[in-house]
């Protein structure tokens, strides 16, 4: 059996793909149960978090495993697998188990080095281990990735790289400022009560808000974390619970707003944002004015001519030369034959002495020979209005988002989301750190693997010992019928004297095959084990069961 792992994140997907193939702890579930009811797979694993979907599995077969996974990851997140497949990455062997290590060391995070993938991590042994999807293998994996996650913190300043997705978005909504000053004093609201909502509402409450309060559709879970920070915060920061209803009230209330449920709509809409800014400034939130509309996509909306006439400016002819200035040479013909063309009565209006389609076919043709007819007049560049100053912050941190991207466009607001980060953090500085966290991660895996390869040939090794075990039994019964009168005591020392030549003929050999089984390569040695012995191969089976049956018993207790 082979590690396999399949799946989406912010490096492969845009969000909006990542938002659409989002999957709920149900969901969740279903595939892993689906997964391992498939022909390829007999473990799986899902690693969902805000920006990567991942399915584990130890399959049989390379390349049925990555069609089935695949269409088991389009089936269960809704996006067709056609649509999916450009964005989905294959990691095989030990190239899936160096994926998995960087991703729980932070280097694979949309923010180098923040450390709630952990959790996320653990989050997800814990739910294979309760569908009871995870064997020795994921087990042994995601438990060594744990270990590696928090080796990489513990000894390295990775931490330094980068910050918790939390930390970086508030930064983004303090416009690079120093977020305590920026937050001193603000009334928060926090949306959701769940990991990432806990640690924005700590956050917050480190950085020194007035206030914080809590919104979650279980209304108990909303009160049990307001109560956790009114025990353990800042006795002078006010800690209280509501219910979603109350939301919109709350926002009109809010100065910032942190968001992170796993509603699979919008929780937030821009009619409800523009709402709380004018409950707040008593003025409507109208549209930024350096929000301005795309460009058309085309022109020419009048008897095919190429030209926007609605942006043309007064005093200019649309067939004269200021007009097109700056056109390449193929659109430059076309209005040409344009002006050529019958006469409309816009084109006769915006006619001038000397702009006829002579002249337009002369300045084509120059067009042709230098490129572009340079600009002999500019319109005066329009002064951009400066945005106002916001008075509503929004970190919206959820996938699929809950907060409606549009609210970008409202004065008065400013909001930061997952694909925001995820631009903001393209950039950002790699700390000289990350070079020591591959590093260990290389370790690591060559570690796993010659672990693996070793286990690999275990159950092979105690087979054997069992078969010698058994022809010791057999031959000491057999000297009990041909000496009957030999007695107990003769007879232990010559048991123990024939065990010990055994062992000592069998550790050599036994030693030495583990050690050669654990390089890379070495798989064939258990095969030549078996070989050479004679052991039978549902001997050597059954005890590997028993043994992932024990060790899976054990870690299914519970995540490191």
């Amino acid at each position: 059996m082979s590690l396999l792992v399949v799946g989406l994140s912010h490096r492969s997907a845009p969000v909006s793909v990542l938002e659409r193939a989002s999957l709920s702890a149900d969901a969740q579930f279903k595939l892993l149960r689906d997964t391992v009811a498939a022909e390829p797979a007999t473990e799986a694993g899902v690693l969902a978090t805000c920006n990567r979907i991942e399915l584990y599995a130890d399959v049989d077969k390379f390349h049925a495993g990555v069609a089935e996974l695949s269409t088991l990851l389009a089936q269960h997140s809704g996006v067709g697998l056609e649509e999916l497949t450009p964005y989905l990455y294959v990691h095989y062997e030990d190239r899936a188990v160096h994926h998995l290590f960087s991703v729980a060391c932070g280097l694979d995070s949309m923010v180098v080095g923040e450390g709630q993938v952990l959790g996320q991590i653990k989050d997800s042994l814990a739910r294979a281990q309760e569908g009871h999807t995870a064997g020795r293998l994921l087990n042994d994996l995601f438990q060594q990735a744990l270990r590696v996650g928090k080796r990489a913190h513990s000894e390295t300043g990775i931490d330094r790289a980068g910050q918790s997705l939390v930390t970086f978005g508030l930064e983004q909504l303090a416009a690079g400022g120093d977020v305590t000053a920026w937050a001193r004093g603000k009334r928060a609201l926090v949306i959701g009560a769940g990991s990432m909502s806990s640690l924005a509402a700590a956050t917050l409450a480190r950085a020194g808000v007035a206030e914080i309060v809590v919104a979650n559709r279980t209304f108990d879970r909303a009160e049990r974390l307001a109560q956790i920070l009114a025990e353990n915060g800042d006795p002078d920061i006010v800690s209280r619970a509501v219910p979603m209803e109350s939301v919109p009230a709350e926002l009109t209330r809010a100065d910032v707003a942190v968001s992170c449920t796993g509603a699979t709509g919008l929780v937030l809409t821009a009619e409800a944002v523009a709402t709380a800014v004018e409950g707040r400034t008593g003025t409507p939130a109208a549209l930024a004015a350096d929000v301005r509309p795309l460009p058309p996509t085309s022109v020419g909306t009048d008897d095919g001519c190429p030209l926007d006439l609605s942006t043309v400016q007064q005093g200019f002819s649309v067939m004269g030369e200021a007009a097109v200035a700056g056109m390449d040479a193929a659109t430059l013909e076309q209005h040409a034959a344009w002006a050529a063309g019958p006469a409309t009565g816009r084109r006769e209006a915006a006619r001038r002495p000397g702009a006829d389609a002579e002249l337009i076919t002369a300045l084509a043709a120059t067009a042709a020979t230098v490129g572009r007819i340079p600009e002999r007049r500019r319109p005066e560049p329009a002064p951009v209005p400066v945005r106002p100053e916001p008075v509503l912050f929004l970190l919206d941190l959820a996938m699929p988002r809950d907060v409606d991207a549009a609210a970008h466009r409202l004065a008065g607001v400013r909001l930061v989301d997952i694909e925001s980060l995820a631009e903001a953090s393209a950039d950002a500085p790699m700390a000289a750190d990350v070079d020591q966290v591959r590093r260990i991660v290389s370790d690591e895996v060559a570690a796993f693997g010659a672990a693996q390869r070793a286990a690999h040939i275990t159950p092979t090794v105690v087979a054997l010992r069992a078969m010698a075990a058994d022809v010791v039994a057999g031959e000491i019964a057999r000297l009990d019928g041909r000496l009957p009168g030999l007695d107990d005591k003769h007879r232990a020392e010559i048991t123990q004297t024939v065990r010990r030549v055994v062992d000592k003929l069998l550790h050599a050999p036994t030693v030495r095959v583990k050690q050669l089984a654990a390089e890379p390569g070495g798989a064939g040695y258990a095969d030549a084990l078996r070989t050479l012995f004679d052991l039978d191969q549902e001997t050597v089976a059954s005890v590997s069961r028993a043994e992932d049956s024990t060790e899976t018993n054990a870690q299914n207790r519970g995540p490191a």
